[in-house]
């Protein structure tokens, strides 16, 4: 779709906003948010004050300022509320809006929509009745929190808000104890002490930043491990939402191979009544060795005591 005829009559626009500075806006998401009929938002009074701020949303103009008096003032789009509270009751509204032609746009309060928010649910179902859906790229704290942290950034995990509730918080982070990928947590400025006292207590200290302000003039970001920014924040209060890059588990150290101990676990299978190819298998599941080495141990009386 050319972007001349944006935006188009039945589509659903997911259109990112600044996480900060204004001027992040990009010219397509203001062309975007200034030609549809409804912005579906999470809170209409903040999501009116950043149209506002960004000359895409005001008062209508009185007469006497270029307009003839009768003449219609400038086209504005309907703002609705959209948020976890209401989304069973605004999809079934938003999607008939659509079916009827109208060109709808979803933004977040901050951000990329879609991530960690109701959008994500309506594109489901906007995909799932057939209509069209387009993404209006722009900031996202996800992918500016990274990229700025100096770590990995090749493969990384994104985990959004982990539960408030402090033994439901300790059993995700113990899930995600052995991945290697960098991780990508959001927390709330009131829960963010909480958090780091139990990435040091389950995870051990790690490199982190806590990014917070993220394009703004006082952009911060704390680290470089937990213990430091647990230390920063017990001395700074934290305040705004925070996005936290934290270092990925260190590789797993490979099985010790003990060939003696080994053959004499294999033959006790073999004893038991497995095939040797069973017993290989079996094996190989508990040991974390591989196969093929555990069946070229059992079969070759020469084998080295290494795979």
């Amino acid at each position: 779709m050319s972007q001349l005829h944006e935006p188009a009559p039945g589509v659903l626009y997911l259109v990112g906003t600044p996480i900060g500075n204004l001027g992040d806006l990009s010219p397509r998401a203001r062309q975007v948010l200034a030609g549809v009929d409804r912005i579906a938002c999470e809170d209409t009074r903040r999501s009116g004050l950043l149209l506002h701020q960004l000359g895409l949303r005001g008062p209508a103009r009185e007469p006497g300022h270029g307009q003839q008096p009768g003449q219609a003032g400038p086209r504005r789009p309907k703002l609705l509320s959209f948020h976890q509270h209401n989304q069973a009751s605004r999809i079934p509204e938003l999607l008939a809006a659509l079916d009827a032609g109208e060109a709808v746009a979803v933004i977040s309060d901050a951000g990329l929509p879609g991530i960690s928010d109701p959008g994500e649910a309506l594109v489901a179902a906007a995909r799932q009745a057939g209509l069209q859906v387009i993404c209006v790229p722009g900031p996202s704290a996800v992918t500016t929190a990274l990229v700025s942290s100096g770590l990995p950034c090749g493969r990384f995990c994104f985990e959004g808000f982990l539960p408030a509730k402090a033994s439901q918080r300790r059993a995700r982070l113990q899930e995600l104890a052995t991945e290697e990928r960098t991780l990508v947590l959001f927390e709330a400025p009131h829960r963010l002490l909480e958090l780091l006292e139990d990435l040091l207590a389950v995870l051990g200290d790690r490199p982190l930043r806590v990014a917070r302000e993220l394009t703004k003039r006082h952009e911060q970001q704390v680290g470089p491990t937990v213990s430091a920014a647990l230390e920063h924040f017990r001395r700074v209060p934290p305040l705004g939402e925070c996005t936290l890059v934290l270092g990925g588990a260190p590789p797993a150290q490979p099985p010790a191979w003990d060939g003696e101990a080994l053959r004499a676990e294999l033959e006790r299978l073999v004893a038991g009544g497995l095939s040797s190819r069973d017993a290989a298998r079996q094996l190989a599941e508990h040991s974390g060795h591989s196969r093929r080495a555990l069946y070229a141990l059992l079969h070759h009386s020469n084998q080295p005591d290494t795979p």
